[in-house]
Parts: C-alpha cells; sequence; structure tokens
C-alpha cells in the first residue's frame, strides 16, 4: 500500500493566489477593494483546508484498507490556539501564503493575529491533548480526538482593580472555517428517568452532533480528525406551548441543549452547577462511543473483536463515564452478556492520571448520579461489587464508598493501563494516591512521560531560533527532536551564541513591543524576563513568586545604587471562578504590580507585568521571549508540566523543585544548566511533620518576616488594608503547599539566576545547552511511547 500523498511547498505561487482569490469571491462574496482583514483571514484559512483535505481523505482511506487498530482520544479539553499558521508551517505553504499576500498588500502577521482562538481548554492537560493530536498526525497513527465543541469555552479573563474577573470567550461568534458540521453524525444522549428490570427509560435527552476538524501533521502526509460535539435538542420546541403564550417553558429542550455545550467546567458550588458538569462527561463519553461503535459495525462483525481493533484512553478522570457506558451500550444496543460487555470493555480502555491531590480525583454523591444517570448508576454498583470481591479490598478502596462514586477508582478498575505522565508522578502515583489499587492490581501502572509538539512551539513560536537550529544541525529536526543534542557540540562557538542571543533579544523586543500596545509599560530588553505561566493554583506558588518579588523591590528600596540585575516580572493564568484563596493571588500579583511599576527607584530594575487572558497565542509570545523559567511547585504536587518543556526548547533556563518532569528535564540538561532549589517529595513528607513548620520557618527568615509585615500593613492595598489578612495568616499558620519552609532556598537560586546573567556569554552557553537537551520532550516521542506500550497500535506511514 502507497502512503497518502505529501502536501509540499511546490504550488506554485499563482496557484495559491488563485485559489484564495476564488474563495475571497465565491466563498465570503467580496471583491479585493473591500476586503477586510476577516475577509482574507477566510479565503486563506479555506485555501489551507482545502490542501488539508486530500491527506486526510488519503488516511482514512488507508486505515480502513489496513484495518488495523484505531485510537480515540477522549478529553473534555484541547486547547488548540489559533490553527492557520500552524496549518500553513505543517503544509510548508507559510512563505508562499505571505509572499501572495504581500502581493495585494496585506500582512501574514495581521491575517494570523484576526484568528481568535478556539476556547477549548484551560491549561496543561487541553493543550498536551492538542500536541497529540499534532504527533498522532505527524506519526501517522489513526486517531481520533473526541472532546466538546463549547459556545464558550473557558472565560475571558479581565482585571478590574487588580480583580479577576470572568466574562464569556466569544470565539464563535464567527464562522469557524476549519470545521466541517456532521448532521449525519448525530445520536441521543439520555438522561434521568427510571430503570425498571434493566430497561431505562429517560425523561431528558439531547442530540449530540458531530462536527469535524482535521488535523493535519508534518509535511502533510497525514492527517487525523479531532470531532468535537455540539449539543442540539431532539424536539426544537414545545408549539402547543408557545402559541398558548408560554414561550419561555416553550424554549426550554433547546436551552438545555445549549447548555451543555456552552461553558467548559461550569461553576461547580451549587447542585446545578454539578449536575451540569456531570452531565457534560455523560455527553461526551455517550456521543463518543456509539459513534467509534458505529464505526467499527459498517467494519467488522464481532465485537469480541474491539479491543483488537479500538484503544480508547481518557485523559483524567472527566471520561471516566466510558466503562460503564461501553458495557450499557454492548448489552443494551448490541445484545452482549454482563461478561462479555465488561470484558470488551476493559480491554479498550486506558487511563491517563494527571494529579497526586487526593481531592483533585472527581467524586459524584450517589445521589445525584442516580438522578442523572440512574441505569449507569447500577452498573457501577455492579462493576463495584465484582472489584470488591475480586480483590478482597478493603471499603475505602470501593468505586462506592461513603455514598460517593470515585472516577479516579472507577478509572483504574475499567483501564487495561493506568499511566502517570512524568517518571516521578507514575512512581509516586503508585507509592501514594494508587497506592492500595496498585498492590490489587499490580503492574497497571506504567508511565509515559509529557511531551510538546516542536513544530508549534519552536518553528512557529520561535521562527528566528529555528532558522539558527537548521543552519547549525540541518533541515528535519522537527520531526526528530533527538537531534537537538548535537547543537552541544557549539556551546563554545562565538558565532552559534552570538546569534542564538541575538533570537532571543530579538523574541524580547517584539514581546516588550507587545507589552507597551497592551499596557503603556515601558520595558527594558536587556532585563532578565522572569516567566511564570500556568493555571493559578495553590500547590503551583505564584505566591512564592510574588515574596519573592516583594523581596528584591524591599531590597532594590534599601541599597539602590547596588549592582541590580533588571528583571522583569511576568506572569500570567486564570484561577477557577471559585477559587478565591487563588483569585486573592491574582490580586496581590497585580496589587504588587501597580506599587512596584510605579515606584521611581525601580526604573528598570524591577517591572511586574501580569497580562490579562493568558491563552495558547501569548504563550507563543511569552515562551520565545523568557530568560527564566518558575517550575516551582512543591515537590510531589505537579505530575508532570508541559510549559516546563517548551521553556527549554525555547532557550530559557529554569528555576525550579524537584517535581514532574522537572527531575527529567534537569537529568536531560545537566544539574549544572538548572537553578535548582527546595525539598523534594520525601522531603516535603518529612517538613509536613514538623509542628508548626510554617512559622517556624518564617521566624528562621528575617527576609520573610518583612514581606509578610509590609503585606500586612496594606502597604499593596492601602484602600483596604486587610485585604490580605487571610493570605498572611495562611503563610504564618497553616502554609500547606511549603511556601515559608522554601522561601529562603527560593531566595537563593534567584541570586544564583542572577549572577549567571550578568555574564551573558556564559548565560547563552547554559540556554544553548538547556535546548540541546530538550530533544526527549518532544510530543511525538510520547505518542510512540503510548502505541507501544498502551495502544497496540501501528504506523501507517511505517513503510515510506
Amino acid at each position: 500500500m502507497n502512503a497518502p500523498s505529501q502536501i509540499t511547498s511546490d504550488f506554485s505561487s499563482n496557484d495559491l493566489h488563485a485559489r484564495i482569490a476564488q474563495h475571497l469571491t465565491y466563498t465570503l462574496g467580496k471583491d479585493r477593494a473591500h476586503a477586510s482583514t476577516y475577509d482574507w483571514r477566510m479565503a486563506v484559512s479555506h485555501t489551507i483546508r482545502d490542501l488539508i483535505v486530500e491527506p486526510w481523505f488519503a488516511a482514512t482511506r488507508r486505515t480502513y484498507e489496513a484495518q488495523g487498530k484505531r485510537v480515540y482520544y477522549l478529553s473534555m479539553e484541547f486547547l488548540i490556539g489559533r490553527i492557520l499558521e500552524d496549518a500553513m508551517i505543517n503544509l510548508g505553504l507559510h512563505r508562499q501564503i505571505e509572499a501572495v499576500l504581500a502581493e495585494e498588500g496585506i500582512a501574514l502577521a495581521d491575517v494570523i493575529e484576526d484568528e481568535p482562538d478556539a476556547a477549548l481548554g484551560n491549561g496543561g492537560l487541553g493543550r498536551l491533548a492538542a500536541c497529540f493530536m499534532d504527533s498522532l498526525s505527524t506519526i501517522g497513527c489513526p486517531a481520533f480526538g473526541y472532546g466538546i465543541r463549547y459556545e464558550h469555552g473557558l472565560f475571558r479573563q479581565r482585571f478590574e482593580g487588580g480583580r479577576q474577573v470572568e466574562t464569556p470567550e466569544d470565539w464563535l461568534n464567527q464562522p469557524h472555517p476549519w470545521e466541517f458540521e456532521r448532521p449525519e453524525a448525530a445520536y441521543t444522549i439520555p438522561f434521568k428517568g427510571t430503570v425498571w428490570d434493566g430497561i431505562w427509560t429517560p425523561s431528558e435527552t439531547v442530540l449530540a452532533r458531530a462536527y469535524d476538524t482535521p488535523v493535519v501533521g508534518w509535511q502533510g502526509q497525514w492527517a487525523n480528525t479531532l470531532r468535537l460535539w455540539g449539543a442540539h435538542p431532539t424536539e426544537l420546541f414545545d408549539l402547543d406551548r408557545f402559541n398558548s403564550g408560554d414561550h419561555t417553558a416553550a424554549a426550554h429542550p433547546e436551552a438545555l441543549a445549549r447548555t451543555l455545550s456552552r461553558v467548559l467546567y461550569p461553576e461547580d458550588a451549587t447542585d446545578g452547577g454539578k449536575e451540569l458538569r456531570l452531565k457534560q462527561e455523560f455527553f461526551l463519553v455517550s456521543a463518543a462511543l456509539q459513534d467509534l461503535l458505529r464505526r467499527f459495525t459498517t467494519e467488522y462483525d464481532d465485537l469480541n473483536l474491539l479491543s483488537e481493533k479500538v484503544a480508547i484512553q481518557m485523559n483524567d478522570t472527566h471520561p471516566a463515564l466510558a466503562g460503564p457506558e461501553m458495557i450499557r451500550l454492548l448489552m443494551v444496543d448490541h445484545g452482549l452478556d454482563w461478561d462479555a460487555a465488561k470484558r470488551i470493555a476493559q480491554g479498550c480502555l486506558n487511563y491517563t492520571n494527571h494529579t497526586l491531590l487526593p481531592e483533585a480525583l472527581e467524586r459524584w454523591s450517589t445521589w445525584l448520579m442516580g438522578r442523572v444517570l440512574p441505569h449507569h448508576m447500577q452498573i457501577i454498583e455492579r462493576i463495584d461489587a465484582e472489584h470488591r470481591a475480586a480483590t478482597g479490598c478493603p471499603p475505602h478502596l470501593g468505586i462506592v464508598w461513603q455514598d460517593q462514586v470515585h472516577m479516579g477508582t472507577l478509572a483504574f478498575v475499567m483501564a487495561s493501563h493506568v499511566n502517570g505522565v512524568s517518571a516521578l508522578h507514575s512512581d509516586l502515583m503508585a507509592k501514594t494516591v494508587f497506592a492500595d489499587l496498585n498492590a490489587v492490581y499490580p503492574g497497571r501502572i506504567l508511565n509515559q512521560t509529557n511531551g510538546v509538539t516542536p513544530r508549534r512551539w519552536m518553528r512557529l513560536a520561535n521562527p528566528g531560533l529555528s532558522r539558527l537550529i537548521t543552519d547549525v544541525i540541518g533541515a528535519g529536526w522537527e520531526a526528530e527532536l533527538d537531534r537537538l543534542r548535537d547543537l552541544g557540540a557549539h556551546a563554545d562557538d562565538p558565532d552559534v551564541l552570538a546569534r542564538l542571543a541575538a533570537a532571543k533579544r530579538a523574541n524580547k523586543v517584539a514581546l516588550a513591543d507587545w507589552v507597551a500596545a497592551k499596557t503603556g509599560i515601558t520595558l527594558n530588553p536587556d532585563a532578565l524576563f522572569d516567566v511564570q505561566i500556568k493555571r493559578i493554583h495553590e500547590y503551583k506558588r505564584q505566591l512564592l513568586n510574588v515574596y519573592e518579588t516583594i523581596a528584591r523591590w524591599q531590597a532594590i528600596r534599601q541599597t539602590p545604587d547596588a549592582d541590580w540585575v533588571p528583571r522583569v516580572k511576568i506572569f500570567g493564568g486564570k484561577a477557577a471562578p471559585g477559587y478565591w484563596v487563588a483569585k486573592d493571588i491574582i490580586r496581590l500579583i497585580n496589587d504588587v504590580g501597580a506599587v512596584v511599576n510605579s515606584d521611581p527607584l525601580m526604573r528598570d530594575r524591577l517591572k511586574v507585568i501580569y497580562p490579562a487572558n493568558y491563552n495558547v497565542s501569548m504563550a507563543q509570545r511569552l515562551i520565545p521571549a523568557a530568560d527564566l523559567s518558575e517550575q516551582i511547585s512543591t515537590a510531589g504536587k505537579e505530575a508532570s508540566g508541559t510549559g516546563n518543556m517548551k521553556f527549554t526548547m525555547n532557550g530559557a533556563l529554569t528555576i525550579g523543585t524537584l517535581d514532574g518532569a522537572n527531575v527529567e528535564i534537569r537529568d536531560r540538561v545537566g544539574a549544572e544548566n538548572f537553578f535548582l532549589f527546595g525539598m523534594d517529595a520525601d522531603g516535603v513528607q518529612a517538613r509536613y511533620a514538623v509542628p508548626d513548620h510554617a512559622r517556624k520557618a518564617i521566624l528562621a527568615s528575617k527576609v520573610l518576616q518583612e514581606v509578610l509585615q509590609v503585606i500586612s500593613e496594606g502597604r499593596f492595598s492601602p484602600d483596604e488594608p486587610k485585604r490580605y489578612h487571610g493570605l498572611v495568616d495562611a503563610t504564618w499558620n497553616h502554609d500547606p503547599f511549603l511556601v515559608a519552609s522554601d522561601f529562603d532556598a527560593y531566595l537563593s537560586a534567584q541570586a544564583q539566576a542572577d549572577a549567571a546573567f550578568k555574564d551573558p556569554d556564559h548565560w547563552h552557553r547554559l540556554a544553548l545547552r538547556n535546548i540541546a537537551g530538550s530533544g526527549h520532550f518532544s510530543s511525538d516521542r510520547t505518542i510512540r511511547g503510548y502505541m507501544a506500550d498502551i495502544w497496540g497500535a501501528e504506523s501507517l506511514l511505517q513503510d515510506t
């Protein structure tokens, strides 16, 4: 069999120009003279989409011919970012499109900037899923990504008086040119009702309709499908009620459906919010499983082959209902008995764990589960009974325990493989959060360290660095990232170091220009750009960073004429709407920034920047410009991280703890090229055993005492001096994430970073070694590991 044809840069400029002009005229209904940036973007997007369709169709035909195993990746998040530039780069058409638009007097950068970010994720979980889709296509592994087509997605963040304010994201307020609506691929999703003698009579239903986005891999050799489900009513509205004047009640079916696919992670502090989240998770799972079973049964007659032909990956606990739903569908729709249905379901399912925090493993009350999904509650109870009987496990290891359904346990019991996402995380998972389950299901846990796609996070985000790498080690490294190790031989080459320095400075100048346009704040591009961008959470310890920022500000004020290394502190990230501590930390960062940035003594010595509404496109600006990467979570709390990998690939040095993938990054880049501080995971556990550990740490640190004192006095909140008493009190008396205990070590590591930055050649040599050591962290390597160790899937490009 021949591989799908490769899209290359062989298209002539005239051909591309004609295609774009045709879409401008016939798809957008515009002539050149009156076309807006939006019109040009849509015309270019449709042109690129047309070129993706050919390898997409060819890959589908090849998959059916080969009759190999398909992978189905179930995730509540796919943080795909902007698509246009990524697709152009993978197709090798970036320069040609840029030239065509230039002939029309249009800047490609303006066209790219016009595209909204698809608001389909929150952070690392969703960005990992997007990287995996890119790598699955690059490798040629037949796969579907299944998610939800959120109308508003995660909220749009803005700041009012330093506080986070959430407003709806509007990315779908305009046509989305990358998707194909599939009205024929629609499935009824049931909720509530009653179960009698094994027959479920639901009282609510919605329709899941498919919207397909082709995801093309590197060099356009293969394209897989990201299938997102939109919720639609099974009945448009109640005409009798409408005609009787009860217009609101008449529209209830439509309102119910739209609610399901409107917002990612709706606030669940209320019973209604919890019900909506549970419904969303089942909506995704049921639609995906009905779809893959339909596809399977069109090819095969024997359902016993399912686990040979289908691998399902549950990305976190959100899709954990896949186990009971697969059993239900196989029994009710396909006539299998319980034992066969359960065996087949377990043979297909695999579970990726992303947390070591027991409280982060989802739990639903049996009352809610029984009311919203009554049949599934019965199935879960039977799975649980068999799990208990087979293992003899104590009650607390049950799926149903203390009137709650433990979704992590359900996912673990129903999966063939359970993987962690870094070597440390997988080891700790087996020893801590799933220690007892690991004992009764030995060998089920394995590791697949996360990775990121170098196509987006180097080639697209950092073209200057990418050109340097190609010039030094040759072309093609984007799909063979281990070749970056060849850069190590050039660590003492002054020409290479000078070009690396120039590429970094250009990125910093571009970021400074963007910040000035957004905020009016002027940045010195020769300062050390110190960046922490991630979801705001106590264990990620943005609080440790802002405490150090205050300490630095105080020290500069005390001795302004000392030889200070200019520093720009950059934060980015969102807090969950109901996470009040995280929102207080955001406000503190902004309040500190307001004081620091207006302090005439600081000048270029210290600036604090917190751009609102962090997303993929912002990350593509910040990461290439970063000198220092803040990866400072409490050891043993971060599963992996992927931002740490992106920073390393782009030549930022890491200041971090031995947590998550930091451990493997440090091993790969060399301990001497990494600013390590703080306790390891064992040290953290030992510290927890020390009575009053927080108070003891603070009393031993004069600097931290002064930081906490100036916050308590209201220096950063003069209008409300007690605003941060809660944060200060928690640091003194609780400090569950050991900010106080690690503070002095963090201060020392920051001083080491300052000292290293004073010698530019030394710093750039360290940066080059980080890039050279980062090749292991490609998501291509991660996906090959899943294919070999978990899915048993093969590339259909392997004979090319």
